[in-house]
């Protein structure tokens, strides 16, 4: 049976987020949805897959009982659940950015629809930045964006304090599914910035509705599930995942003397101390052992 991914979010306020996890917790399991549901007094994010009539069912639910307000979400479909279980998080923000002052619920940038994104793309008084982390950015961007060099969303107000001088050029900003650059949007408003753009449905919005062959996006998109990545056409990429940092990797990663399967990779193997290095070849070894 084909099941159907729904990527989510909504930016709003939410009273008692744990009355809500408290009937939305046992509908997904009930259902057979797995995936994972952020919730804050900020709003609701994550991704879950399931039957289609399971899915449609919630969508509903979220959007006349948590949101009130009609919910923009990212579908797909894939043979097998890319989740292993159901999990309802209860969290400070949904998208964490470490600043309390911003939301988006009050001053956000000005939305761009996916169709319209090349006009924004090919517009040289345009800066387009891309607010992802950097192991997101290796594997696939828009052409000619601008990297934060960020290893998580924390570390973007940094990046916005080193613009302060180019608060008046036309800013634009995407991410996977929007929600990052939403915030980022509000957060550089609240900081000065004059003319601020972000992509609607970030980068799934994107592959879904633009066509490939009019598509400005190069490589795979990394998405936070067992798929890894994914290709314009939104099936599973090439990819696939490191269990020691987590990172994509591709074939020429799994082919270096450093990677081993279930441990280590070459990025991880590299930035790792001495001590956990002794522990990796540890456990190659005892892998090495076990397969003799």
């Amino acid at each position: 049976m084909t099941l159907q991914i729904a990527a989510l979010y909504h930016f709003c306020h939410i009273s008692r987020p744990e009355s809500v996890k408290a009937w939305l917790l046992p509908f997904c399991t009930a259902n057979d949805i797995k995936g994972t549901l952020l919730l804050a007094k900020e709003g609701i994010n994550g991704t879950v897959c399931g039957p289609q009539d399971g899915i449609a069912e919630l969508i509903q639910l979220i959007q006349t009982r948590v949101i009130n307000d009609s919910l923009s979400w990212k579908s797909a479909y894939h043979l097998n659940n890319p989740f292993r279980r159901m999990k309802v998080k209860l969290k400070k923000e949904i998208v964490t950015i470490g600043q309390c002052h911003v939301d988006p619920t009050k001053v956000v940038g000005e939305y761009v629809e996916p169709e319209m994104w090349n006009n924004i793309l090919t517009d040289k008084d345009i800066t387009v930045i891309d607010t992802r982390n950097d192991y997101e950015i290796a594997i696939g961007t828009f052409k000619d964006a601008v990297s934060p060099n960020t290893e998580n969303f924390r570390e973007f107000p940094d990046y916005v304090k080193s613009l302060h001088s180019k608060k008046k050029t036309k800013i634009a900003m995407f991410c996977t599914g929007g929600i990052r650059c939403e915030k980022a949007s509000s957060l550089m408003l609240l900081e000065g910035f004059e003319t601020v753009y972000h992509l609607k449905g970030g980068i799934l919005a994107y592959l879904e509705k633009v066509p490939q062959a009019d598509s400005l996006w190069e490589g795979e998109c990394f998405v936070f599930d067992e798929r890894v990545s994914v290709d314009h056409q939104l099936k599973k990429g090439k990819y696939k995942q490191c269990y020691g940092c987590r990172r994509p990797i591709n074939e020429k990663d799994m082919s270096s003397p450093f990677y081993v399967k279930g441990v280590s990779c070459p990025y991880c193997y590299h930035s790792t101390t001495t001590k956990q290095k002794m522990r990796f070849k540890e456990r190659q070894n005892q892998i090495d052992l076990s397969s003799q």
